[in-house]
């Protein structure tokens, strides 16, 4: 096998992703290997998509958003189009990870301020038994 193309499972074995996800990923038009016969095999570029993909993926965008976002892929025009895409969706992202992170925080101190009186009047309870 050559180094320009890997098969399935060479591609699981150095993304850490299953066969099934792979699969999964094709079906929904975001790779687009190779076949002969009943091989995929998947090349320079289906690697750098899958980055991509588990990348969007870890920061939370929807494959629609990955998908959409690998389409605009232009090399003639230098990926611009692509680039202030990316840069918009990445900003609406980090603004809804933001928001949930603050929502987190005011969550957790909450339930903080709960533990805490929930703790004193257990302390108060076992001292009048």
């Amino acid at each position: 096998m050559s180094a320009e193309v890997m098969t399935i499972r060479q591609m699981c074995d150095a993304f850490d992703v299953t066969p099934r996800t792979l699969r999964f990923y094709e079906t929904r038009e975001l790779l687009f290997p190779q076949r002969r016969g009943q091989h995929r095999l998947y090349g320079r570029s289906d690697r750098a998509r899958l980055k991509l993909i588990l990348r969007g993926k870890r920061f939370g965008f929807s494959l629609e958003q990955i998908r959409q976002l690998l389409e605009l892929y232009d090399p003639a025009e230098r990926n611009v189009t692509q680039t202030e895409a990316t840069l918009s969706t990445a900003r609406e992202r980090l603004a809804d990870m933001e928001r949930q992170y603050a929502e987190l925080g005011a969550a957790i101190a909450e339930l903080r301020a709960q533990i805490t009186d929930g703790e004193a009047q257990l302390k108060k309870l076992k001292t009048n038994i």
